[in-house]
């Protein structure tokens, strides 16, 4: 029942009155005023699909990614198939880290609305989320033949051109975009990124600076706050880069604490690490590799190249790749069907050795599949799955591809572990890991604990690669590494930095890998002070891999 002061044609007019300034508001483009009504309609009693979408999209600004996806539910609900609405799910399961999810979302909706320039755009934030940089530069050219003066899309051709090294293309989308918006995120990191490379630090420092000066939303803080690092370094003002390098950390943690913060459901990737070490452990050694049936498809040889992020997989892939006979796959979850069915969220493992054999050859099927997907016909060829964290996964690997030869690349930790503190990896458990230091050098020391278990327990052929020896004493090292591998010594070896570019790099390695052979060796030394906490854990693997004091 109506009140007295108020009557549904009141009503009525009212709600009209908002949604007519929320329109007017929209076609200004200033979409803060246009949400702060929404909320005041939403508060009111005014739902529709529109003033949702608008409510939700302050929760989002804010970082409440849980609180928009309920309010946009609700505008689905009331338009089903809207593509306005689904577009911003798509944004924000990407921003909850749920990739494919997003991807499929917008998928749907650039195949139902094609003309949808800000879906294109977001579905290349979510592909190169996801590491598939060609397809997310097709994505945001495609949004910019819909809308030239996208920025942000002319921002991210911008900045992935400049981590592939086409430096020239990379200053030609940074001007475009820094013309339209001259503080454009993408773009001021992709000038930033091509500074720090040429030694330009202070150039790269003021940029940077200008940029934390506006408002940024924290994705965007956390990059500007590790390139800031990597312009103070170049500037040898280490203590500095490492405050910066904390800053960024510190809000990556706060953004995605409510996805990737450990819960007595979801243990820390330490943890998980650390259970399966332990079934390692109580397990008796395995004294011969179980004999499987060929699966067609399969390869000459079939090797798996791990070790840990930042510790040099990246160039021995591309060394490897420059021979004709290589394929060559990076950093791709070739083994995901294995998840939850041979390991659980908590770590725990199935019996290995007591799998059915059905199962051992569907899963066998299903990896080579997939590779096929990504990397085309392999068979009769030397194929290189090369993923730095896959020491999780050699009990998997032992079980399902007894016959695989397993490369690990050595590095010296501290160099290592510093390094993965300075990076922006893109978010997943291992990742949040990384944005503490302390908890970096326990994660690696978990790890390093499960590799080396494995090699004494597995009946698995191993072969170690150290990053020096590779830099030092280059043909000799790459000849064991061949005749490990199965192949013969070729001189395309050296035109690994051709390979790196022709290929595409995907990984933080990409300006080290371009660069060539470059010693970045005792690196830490010149953060021993900002490292002192953490030395003591990583002691006793700088002595068992033979690293100088």
């Amino acid at each position: 029942m109506p009140s007295r002061n108020k009557s549904p044609k009141r009503d009525t007019a009212l709600h009209r009155s908002r949604i007519a300034r929320i329109e007017q508001a929209l076609g200004r483009g200033d979409i803060a005023q246009a949400a702060t009504i929404a909320a005041v309609a939403l508060a009111a009693g005014q739902v529709d699909p529109m003033v949702l979408n608008l409510a939700a999209w302050r929760c989002e600004e804010a970082g409440d990614y849980s609180g928009a996806h309920r309010l946009l539910q609700r505008a689905l609900d009331l338009a089903p198939g809207d593509v306005l609405v689904l577009g911003a799910i798509g944004s924000v399961l990407r921003k909850e880290a749920r990739f494919e999810e997003a991807l499929a979302v917008l998928d749907r909706v650039v195949a139902a609305e094609p003309r949808h320039a800000a879906a294109w755009l977001e579905r290349g934030f979510t592909l190169e989320a996801l590491r598939s940089e060609r397809l997310a530069t097709e994505s945001y050219k495609r949004a910019l033949t819909l809308d030239p003066n996208l920025a942000p899309a002319l921002g991210k051709l911008a900045d992935g051109a400049a981590r592939r090294g086409d430096t020239e293309e990379a200053l030609g989308f940074a001007g475009r975009a820094v013309a339209i918006d001259p503080l454009q995120p993408a773009a001021v990191f992709a000038l930033a990124a091509i500074d720090i490379e040429a030694g330009e630090g202070a150039r790269a420092e003021a940029r940077l600076r200008k940029l934390l000066s506006s408002s940024l939303k924290n994705e965007d803080q956390t990059r500007t706050l590790t390139l800031l690092g990597d312009a103070l370094d170049r500037q040898d003002r280490c203590p500095e880069a490492f405050a910066a390098y904390v800053q960024a950390q510190e809000i990556f943690r706060s953004v995605y604490s409510s996805y990737l913060a450990p819960t007595p459901e979801s243990p820390s990737h330490r943890d998980f690490i650390e259970k399966i070490a332990a079934q390692v452990r109580d397990a008796a050694p395995a004294t011969s590799p179980i004999a499987l049936a060929p699966v067609q498809g399969e390869t000459k040889s079939h090797i798996f190249l791990l070790g840990y992020p930042r510790s040099g997989t990246t160039l021995v892939e591309n060394i490897l790749a420059s021979a004709a006979e290589v394929v060559a796959l990076e950093e791709h979850e070739t083994l995901v069907d294995t998840e939850e069915v041979l390991v659980a969220n908590d770590g725990t493992m199935a019996d290995l050795d007591a799998l059915d054999p059905d199962l051992v050859a569907k899963l066998r099927a299903s990896y080579w599949e997939r590779v096929r997907g990504w990397a085309g016909d392999v068979t009769g060829r030397v194929f290189v799955d090369m993923n730095p964290l896959n020491g999780i996964k050699l009990p998997v690997i032992a079980r399902l591809f007894p016959d695989a030869r397993i490369l690990i690349m050595r590095r010296d930790p501290r160099d290592v572990v510093l390094s993965c503190f300075r990076i922006n990896f893109v978010p997943s458990p291992a990742a949040y890991s990384f944005s503490n230091l302390e908890e970096t050098a326990r994660h690696y020391d978990a790890l390093m604990r499960l590799t080396e278990l494995c090699r004494e327990r597995l009946p698995l052929a191993f072969h170690e690669v150290s990053y020096g020896n590779l830099i030092t004493d280059f043909e000799t090292t790459v000849c064991e590494l061949a005749d490990f591998v199965g192949i013969e010594w070729t001189e395309d070896f050296r035109a690994f930095g051709k390979t790196a570019r022709r290929r595409g790099v995907r990984t933080a390695s990409a300006t080290q890998v371009r660069r060539g052979l470059y010693n970045g060796g005792g690196r830490w030394r010149r953060y021993r002070t900002e490292l002192a906490t953490v030395l003591p854990i990583l002691e006793p693997w700088v002595r068992r891999f033979h690293f100088e004091p």
